[in-house]
């Protein structure tokens, strides 16, 4: 099962763009506190748009607490990493494979990822950006591990097309 963690985030729209992401790559969330806002905010519904009744989401109180209840592989995207995202070998459909991200001002802290230095990612960019917008990385990171596992079951149509859908040559 692929999973995206959130380790205390702080924008409301990028959580919930992350939402989406999450329901439409059947991944779950994890969201680690303190979040920088309420989840009933109007900002957080409008990015899910109408979907946020079908996310698989868990919350935790600190990432011990997270840590004590996830088992499987973690991979940490900071700009510490040093290697690229497409490194990981994410194949394994059987496998919880955790994608963790840290909050959009400060990452995740270093001393959580001085144990994990062999999991740390980066994805790839030029030197004008330090990174990337959090919910831009989280989408691509998820469907590299998708495309490695054959995009795992998930539609190449639209669930409701029509006739009209059909281009025909």
């Amino acid at each position: 099962m692929l999973n995206i963690v959130l380790f205390e985030p702080e924008i409301p729209t990028n959580t919930g763009n992350i939402m989406r992401t999450c329901i439409a790559t059947n991944a779950k969330l994890h969201l680690i506190k303190p979040l920088g806002f309420s989840l009933d905010e109007k900002s957080v519904r409008r990015s899910g748009v109408n979907y946020i009744d079908k996310i698989d989401m868990q919350i935790y109180e600190n990432i011990e607490d997270f840590y004590s209840k996830n088992k499987g592989t973690i991979y940490y995207l900071t700009r510490y990493g040093h290697k690229p995202h497409t490194t990981g070998n994410y194949t394994d459909k059987n496998e919880n494979i955790y994608f963790m991200f840290g909050k959009e001002s400060t990452g995740i802290p270093r001393k959580y990822l001085k144990e994990h230095l062999d999991n740390c990612f980066r994805i790839p960019m030029s030197k004008n950006v330090r990174s990337l917008n959090l919910s831009n990385t989280v989408a691509i990171v998820i469907y590299e591990a998708l495309r490695q596992q054959n995009y795992n079951d998930l539609l190449f149509d639209e669930p409701h097309k029509s006739k009209d859908y059909i281009i025909e040559d």
